[in-house]
């Protein structure tokens, strides 16, 4: 199996009808956790809610410093305990997971590392477990943490350090609420629509995934979703290859 195979099924198990945020991992839905494609699919809307709530309450457009020796991340004065992830390289134009541990870091900054690594030997998912890769716009150090934080249990949002020769990627997990809060319906479209025009990823388990996180209910009627804000969202799909992609999206 190739590392970005994509999905194989267009079935759908029923879907919860209460408001209450779940991971999809921690359900029943049937992604083929062997493929990247369906996993990132699966990560990549809560990736881009949360990075967004990150930039604006956390990274303040201050900059950026870490200390490995502390295991901390810092934007201007305010320190968070870090994990790391693994690391870019303009040199090879390669990533390296930080599993691998080539700097000898202490073992509490590898735990989200070294969890992830657990799930892609569990799922047979290569590219969790598969120390170096070469660059490109499939598997990058941006793609490699939103999987990363989107499959953890715990609450994750991450940072790319940029250095002379590539970048670092980081985990922190700030105590503030409003990083990982849910979304309103607007935001949510504006969310789906940069992740369609700027990502491959099958529509609706993307759609469906940031739905169960968000804690917003929603129904299918063959084709189309209707997810239930203050206004109901209609989300209309057609057949794309071996998914569904959206064909309109709108408030109601």
């Amino acid at each position: 199996m190739g590392l970005f195979s994509k999905k194989k099924e267009n079935e759908r198990l029923p879907i919860p009808t209460a408001a209450e945020r779940v991971s999809v991992f921690d359900t029943d839905y049937p992604l083929d956790r062997s493929s990247w494609f369906d996993i990132y699919s699966a990560c990549i809307g809560r990736c881009t809610a949360v990075q967004d709530a990150m930039s604006e309450f956390v990274v303040k457009n201050r900059n950026w410093n870490v200390d490995f020796g502390a295991g901390t991340l810092s934007f201007g004065n305010d320190a968070y305990a870090m994990q790391f992830i693994g690391s870019e390289s303009s040199v090879s134009n390669s990533y390296m997971w930080g599993w691998n541990n080539i700097n000898h870091f202490d073992e509490r900054l590898l735990e989200l590392a070294n969890e992830a690594k657990a799930l892609g030997e569990k799922w047979q998912l290569e590219p969790l477990t598969t120390d170096c890769f070469s660059l490109d716009e499939t598997f990058n150090g941006h793609t490699v943490a939103a999987v990363v934080t989107g499959i953890s249990k715990k609450n994750y949002c991450y940072y790319k350090g940029p250095h002379a020769n590539g970048a670092v990627m980081m985990a922190i997990a700030p105590d503030d609420p409003r990083v990982f809060a849910p979304v309103g319906a607007k935001e949510t479209i504006d969310i789906i629509m940069r992740v369609i025009q700027n990502a491959y990823t099958d529509h609706r388990i993307m759609v469906e995934s940031f739905l169960l996180w968000n804690g917003t209910p929603f129904d299918r009627e063959g084709k189309r979703i209707v997810a239930h804000f203050g206004q109901d969202m209609l989300i209309d799909y057609e057949q794309a290859d071996e998914f569904e992609r959206i064909k309109g999206i709108k408030l109601v």
